[in-house]
């Protein structure tokens, strides 16, 4: 779909679908009066008739006005001015994307520059608009006989002043950056997991570097991995047949000598919970155990197509935890790249044992940040819910950047502690640590574990456990978080 920014008048435009927005209680701002004005009058009688009141998220078509150059136009219900903030704004596109969907028409233009929203300013408002639509364009249909039909909507025109055009152009340029962005980590997510296995996330990786030359990737294998002294990650792969891969993207768009932001993913393709077996009920739903892995891949995908003038890491950890007589055991110890051993009580706690290598292995980049995402615990489902993802860290200052960086980009965190109290639960008497620490706290315990190999960065953890993927029925899928926080981040640090 593509997004074109115009500061012509609605009255001008020829167009298949003229949207205008009518506040609660049939109010018409100054464009959709002049169009009323046009079409005799048309608008304010069917307001006038009650079929449409303003409330968010109402829609009316009507067709067939005289004295326009657009096809048809679609009323849009926006609400009360004084009450409008983000989140009924979010709710009115995505009526805006239900309405659409319906129709029949090639392109459409937005006349709603003159709805305000109260915590959002023009840029901030127009890329909600513009992300919403176009993630509601992903279809995922690739092991379907039957193929979804193809979107006749090919062309939205946002209209706004001239003072306000570079503004509405860089919030298009961004929303359609983190949509594709989006589409890639879902794409990713869906993908069954005798498909999507570590060696084809590898493949993946390279074929994003042969479309993006300003993107380098290093391919660590398993006798690469066991000469480092990756312990820890290897330990969660030897159940498979699958070979394991730690993934290495570079994208150096700033300077040659500027430190890097470091984005480290989980990428456990399928997730049985190994010896530690998970109870058979939604198990495939294990296959979305990479969408840290994935996360990192469409945060890429969005910078690469913005050319960011910023320097960014990726380290992906990608492995398959399966049952085997190969397969670690509880009570096994294993030593980490960081030279610390590690006693592993539970084998479906393995997120945090690929990542922990992972996170050392970044520290060879002389990161400024580091960020580890990761479906890492079902207790953060507990405590959180779906609407919001965990964060934990060391570093208050990008704790902070990253809440506003989710805030401003409504894919938001929430921090938990992370108090020196909660490393006792990971005591080992056998080991430097242990792998889980007990019932209590389960996300803040996992990220205390993370933390002991994070002491020479500026770390944070984002828990995605409830945000990355819809679970059960027939929306069941990856829903492509946090790739707009991570860009929000990054966009922020790039200036």
């Amino acid at each position: 779909m593509e997004f074109v920014v115009k500061s012509a008048k609605a009255t001008t435009l020829k167009t298949d679908i003229l949207v205008l927005p009518v506040a609660e209680g049939g109010v018409l701002d100054n464009t959709a009066q002049e169009i009323d004005n046009l079409a005799s009058g048309a608008l304010k009688t069917a307001l006038e008739r009650g079929d449409l009141t303003g409330k968010v998220g109402q829609t009316l078509l009507l067709q067939g006005l005289a004295g326009l150059k657009a096809e048809r136009v679609l009323l849009l219900g926006t609400g009360q001015d004084a009450e409008r903030n983000v989140r009924q704004w979010r709710k009115i596109a995505s009526a805006l994307l239900g309405a659409l969907k319906n129709l029949n028409g090639r392109d459409a233009v937005l006349a709603l520059q003159d709805v305000r929203v109260s915590d959002l300013d023009s840029y901030a408002s127009a890329r909600q608009v513009v992300e919403i639509l176009a993630d509601g364009q992903y279809v995922f249909d690739r092991f379907k006989s039957s193929k979804a039909p193809a979107r006749n909507l090919k062309k939205v025109t946002l209209l706004g002043g001239r003072d306000e055009q570079a503004q509405l152009k860089r919030a298009a340029q961004h929303g359609k950056a983190i949509a594709n962005g989006m589409a890639l980590t879902r794409d990713l997510g869906n993908l069954p997991p005798n498909v999507c296995n570590p060696v084809y996330l590898a493949e993946q990786a390279q074929a994003l570097a042969d479309e993006y030359k300003s993107l380098k990737v290093e391919i660590l294998d398993e006798k690469k991995l066991a000469k480092l002294g990756a312990g820890s990650f290897l330990a969660v792969a030897q159940g498979s047949e699958q070979p394991p891969r730690l993934i290495v993207l570079q994208y150096n768009g700033g300077k040659k000598d500027e430190r890097p932001y470091a984005l480290v993913g989980k990428g456990i393709t399928f997730d049985t919970g190994g010896i530690s077996l998970k109870p058979g009920l939604n198990m495939d739903e294990m296959k979305y155990d990479m969408g840290g892995a994935a996360s990192v891949f469409g945060t890429f995908r969005a910078i690469l197509e913005l050319q960011l003038p910023i320097n960014v890491v990726g380290v992906l950890a990608c492995a398959e935890n399966m049952p085997s007589g190969g397969a670690t055991r509880p009570g096994d110890i294993v030593t980490s790249l960081s030279g610390q051993t590690i006693e592993i009580l539970n084998t479906d706690a393995e997120g945090r044992l690929v990542l922990c290598d992972a996170l050392t292995y970044s520290e060879r980049f002389k990161p400024r940040a580091v960020i580890d995402i990761a479906t890492l615990t079902g207790a953060c489902i507990v405590a959180l819910g779906s609407n919001t993802s965990g964060l934990l860290g060391n570093d208050d200052e990008l704790l902070q950047q990253l809440l506003q960086a989710g805030n401003q980009a409504y894919d938001r965190a929430w921090q938990l502690p992370l108090f020196d109290e909660y490393q006792e639960q990971l005591d080992s008497p056998f080991a430097d640590i242990a792998n889980i620490g007990g019932p209590k706290a389960g996300t803040i315990t996992a990220a205390c574990f993370l933390s002991r190999f994070t002491k020479n960065l500026s770390w944070a953890h984002l828990d995605i456990a409830g945000t990355a993927w819809i679970s059960g029925g027939k929306d069941k899928g990856a829903t492509g978080r946090p790739v707009p926080l991570l860009t929000q981040y990054l966009l922020d640090r790039a200036g």
